[in-house]
Parts: structure tokens; C-alpha cells; sequence
């Protein structure tokens, strides 16, 4: 089964490189394990809901770069909702 065109165990290690560099980027501290949770995470919501306006994108890079921009997401409504 894949997830966005890569097999379950690309997702998590894509998945955790995204959520890493969404960490580094929002100036967080989050862990290894959230890291990969919210890059996968944030890649499948994003990924929903650009499939829903007609855009998917498929492929390692689409699943990296979607899952950074999900992430990066998450953590800044996560810092809304604790403020």
C-alpha cells in the first residue's frame, strides 16, 4: 500500500526529515518520534485537502515538501491553541 506515491516505511523517514525541518524551521523542540508524526501527518491533511482543490502531487520531493508546509502548519495552530 502506498501513502502519496511512496511505500509506508519512505513515509516515515520522509515523514520525520519533514517534521525535523519544519522543527528547525518554526524554532521548536518536539522530538524524534513527534517529528515523524507531524510530518506525516501534516503531509496527509495538506495532501487532502490539495487533493480536494484538484492538485495532488505524488513522489518522495511532493511527500517532502508537502509534509514540511503540513507540519510547519500543525506546529503554528498547536501555538495558537496553548496561547
Amino acid at each position: 500500500m502506498d501513502v502519496n506515491g511512496v511505500g509506508w516505511l519512505a513515509a516515515i523517514i520522509i515523514g520525520g526529515i519533514a517534521g525535523w525541518l519544519a522543527e528547525q524551521f518554526m524554532k521548536s523542540n518536539m522530538g524524534l518520534l513527534m517529528n515523524i508524526v507531524l510530518g506525516i501527518v501534516g503531509a496527509v491533511v495538506l495532501n487532502a485537502i490539495l487533493a480536494a482543490l484538484n492538485m495532488g502531487f505524488t513522489g518522495w520531493l511532493a511527500y517532502l515538501i508537502i509534509g514540511f508546509v503540513g507540519a510547519c502548519i500543525l506546529i503554528a495552530l498547536g501555538r495558537m491553541v496553548r496561547r
